[in-house]
């Protein structure tokens, strides 16, 4: 198994130690004293361990922290997606879907949900390709949707909390090539059957790529934030029933 550097950093330092005090033991003994010579070598012994602490576990702690606020960051940002844009569109996606009854019953996240239903449901959904009947969509509101929101997109792809994400910034860009494929045709009426096959492949695209993200986002709330994953719940896009008023 490769080592890590900071596991072959400690290593070297732990024997550089146990060379030093050999070393000492070797040429003044295992006399007390307080002489010079045993000053310098118990000074010299111990640096290693404090590069040791210092450099390698005390880096490792700041390194742990600055991941947990980036995570935190991160999780925002991708909230803020889903609550300007994302579920929105989620919504209009899976009223399109003539296979959605299969998933439903899944995809209705509860409260009580532990990890192993998340990662039921992120299972059941892989190397599944959602379905989609684009005749069920309005592309002239779809198309309007999204240009509204492309500054919005746009930060989002420019934002650097991002980058550390590859698979919701993949989806950002799916969503934004959507984007640009219905804003680069003039008349969305009359088109071709070659031309529908290719935005439905492309709104597919999203679609697949935006349900688990939307999935671990809802996970996220559901560990560190119960009161908005309360509400999030209630806006389910999977939910035909859902509202957020709550009732008795």
């Amino acid at each position: 198994m490769k080592l890590k550097w900071e596991t072959k950093l400690g290593i070297a330092l732990i024997c550089s130690t146990t060379i030093i005090y050999g070393l000492k033991f070797l040429i003044i003994g295992d006399e007390g004293g307080s002489n010079t010579l045993t000053y310098i070598f118990n000074a010299i012994g111990f640096l290693p361990i404090n590069v040791l602490l210092v450099t390698v576990i005390l880096n490792q702690l700041l390194a742990v922290r600055s991941k947990r606020e980036r995570l935190q960051k991160m999780n925002m940002v991708i909230g803020l997606f889903f609550s300007e844009f994302g579920t929105l569109l989620l919504k209009h996606f899976s009223d399109a879907d003539p296979n959605l009854d299969t998933l439903r019953g899944s995809l209705l996240i509860r409260e009580s949900w532990s990890e192993m239903e998340f990662n039921r449901i992120r299972n059941e959904l892989k190397g599944t390709r959602q379905t989609i009947v684009i005749e069920r969509l309005d592309l002239v509101m779809l198309h309007t949707f999204l240009i509204q929101k492309r500054d919005f997109l746009l930060r989002l792809l420019e934002n650097p909390v991002l980058l550390e994400h590859a698979t919701f910034t993949e989806t950002l860009r799916a969503v934004f090539h959507l984007s640009e494929e219905l804003d680069s045709r003039g008349d969305l009426s009359g088109l071709p059957p070659a031309d529908i096959a290719h935005l439905t492949n492309d709104i597919r695209r999203v679609y697949d790529m935006l349900t688990p993200e939307w999935i671990d986002y809802m996970q996220y709330l559901n560990s560190h934030y119960p009161y908005l994953f309360s509400l999030a719940m209630r806006k389910n896009p999977f939910d035909e029933h859902a509202t957020t008023i709550i009732q008795e």
